[in-house]
C-alpha cells in the first residue's frame, strides 16, 4: 500500500528541490548593490507615513472574501456552459437555482452594507 504513494513523494521531492535550486541560484547570481534608495520602504511612489502595524478596517477583509466568493462562483458557470446542450432544461433549472441562491446572498450582503466604504 505505501508503494502507491511513491509517485506523490517523488513529485514533492522534485518540487522542493526545484524551489530550493531556484532560490539558491538567484541568491548566488543576483546583483548586490545596496544603496539608501533601494533599502528605503516604498509605498505607491510616496514615502510611508505612520506605522506599518496600524489597524485596517474589517471592511477590507470582508470585501476581499466576498470577491473571492463571487469569483469562485464564476468557475461553476464554465462546466455548465460547456455541457449546456447536453443538460437541456434540467441544467437550466439547476443553474437558475444556483444563481437564485447566490442572488439571495448578494442581496443580503447589500442590505447589511457589506459593499459600503465608510
Amino acid at each position: 500500500m505505501p508503494i502507491d504513494y511513491l509517485p506523490i513523494l517523488v513529485m514533492i521531492v522534485i518540487a522542493v528541490a526545484f524551489a530550493a535550486i531556484a532560490l539558491v541560484f538567484s541568491f548566488i547570481t543576483g546583483p548586490r548593490r545596496p544603496n539608501p534608495s533601494k533599502l528605503s520602504p516604498y509605498e505607491s511612489g510616496m514615502p510611508p507615513f505612520g506605522s506599518a502595524r496600524r489597524r485596517i478596517s474589517i471592511k477590507y477583509y470582508l470585501t476581499a472574501v466576498l470577491f473571492i466568493l463571487f469569483d469562485i462562483e464564476i468557475i461553476f458557470f464554465y462546466p455548465w456552459a460547456v455541457l449546456f446542450n447536453q443538460l437541456k432544461l434540467f441544467g437550466l433549472i439547476e443553474m437558475a437555482i444556483f444563481v437564485a441562491i447566490l442572488l439571495v446572498g448578494y442581496v443580503y450582503i447589500w442590505r447589511k452594507g457589506g459593499f459600503e466604504w465608510d
